[in-house]
């Protein structure tokens, strides 16, 4: 099997509700989650069970993604690109 590459969105808020994505991406399939929820939004070349899967490994690495969402800064990224 292909190596997954991972990312996390910043923090959004809606009505009082904070939540991020979580991509899932190789060279042939990519699909978004949605945490705290732990439930993949989109899909594109999954089987349900990879999608179950995914869905799995978010509730169970829950705190890491929440972690990774709230160091998310993209203005800084931004900037930071803009002086290389």
């Amino acid at each position: 099997m292909e190596e997954l590459n991972l990312s996390v969105s910043q923090v959004f808020r809606k009505d009082g509700e904070a939540y991020a994505f979580v991509s899932f991406t190789d060279k042939k399939r990519r699909a978004e989650g949605k945490i705290p929820d732990c439930r993949i939004v989109s899909s594109e070349g999954f089987d349900e069970s990879e999608v179950a899967q995914l869905e799995i490994y978010m509730k169970l690495e829950l705190g890491t993604l929440k972690k990774m969402a709230s160091g998310v800064n993209v203005m800084r990224a931004f900037l930071d690109e803009g002086r290389q």
